[in-house]
């Protein structure tokens, strides 16, 4: 299915990343869903930026009965249901070195918290499209990572392991749902120049990890959503379980 007929859902899509995300499929003509949990007016102008293609959604993503009604309002409004999910949701947490919490301070609560926004969030979109996805007998699940996995050069204990764990389920989910002509795939960036969740990073951090990546820059959000793009395309129809960094060669996985 071509990404100008597919019904795309990218959850956090207020701002930063996923705004970009949403943009870039508005882009190519596919209508979408901006999910937001409380930045409504933000959410209004992403979606009014996009054009009359796409619709502000909010859903509490941790909530499945939220998140079934989003799918529900989506499905009503543009006459099909969802053949695309993004899961870039970022639940209460910010890059921040020098204030994060160390193995001393860190609390399970963090932990849970982050395994919620990462595997429990995915866990009920994945839900919520099955059923719409297997009708039409393609879909595209597309989790948002992190290169922190592979290279934890800061020890942010609860957000790495959070999305460690969502490779895991990524892996597993595309195992079941191939069937249905379902993909599942993730897309894991480094620290993007510059998103909401990265504006407290110092200057001196972005101007190393430049030095450290052989394409000598600091990957944008744009960069990020465009590889996205990819595995919601035509082309990346034989690929599923897949990790994909997207870090301008500082992580080689």
């Amino acid at each position: 299915m071509e990404i100008k007929d597919q019904v795309v859902l990218v959850t956090g899509a207020s701002r930063g990343l996923g705004a970009e995300i949403a943009k870039a499929f508005g882009r190519e003509g596919a209508r979408v869903i901006v999910n937001y949990y409380q930045s409504e007016q933000k959410a209004q102008e992403v979606a009014q930026s996009i054009g009359d293609h796409a619709i502000a959604v909010q859903a509490d993503i941790t909530d499945k009965e939220q998140v079934q009604n989003m799918f529900g309002q989506a499905e009503q409004h543009f006459g099909q249901a969802v053949t695309t999910v993004v899961n870039n949701a970022l639940v209460n947490f910010k890059f921040d070195a020098v204030n994060k919490k160390d193995a001393k301070t860190i609390a399970w609560e963090d932990y849970d918290t982050q395994l919620e926004g990462s595997v429990k969030a995915s866990l009920h979109t994945t839900q919520a499209a099955h059923e719409g996805m297997s009708r039409l007998k393609f879909g595209r699940i597309i989790n948002i990572g992190t290169n922190l996995v592979q290279n934890p050069v800061v020890p942010y204990h609860d957000y790495n392991t959070g999305k460690a764990a969502l490779i895991g389920f990524t892996r597993s989910m595309a195992r079941e749902l191939g069937v249905n002509g379902i993909t599942v795939n993730m897309v894991s960036g480094g620290l993007l120049q510059t998103t909401d969740a990265s504006a407290s990073t110092p200057d001196e951090v972005f101007e190393l990890i430049k030095e450290s990546t052989p394409l000598q820059r600091v990957t944008t959000p744009g960069e990020l959503a465009d590889a996205v793009l990819f595995f919601a395309s035509p082309w990346s129809r034989a690929v599923t379980g897949q990790n994909l960094v997207v870090d301008g060669g500082l992580v080689m996985d």
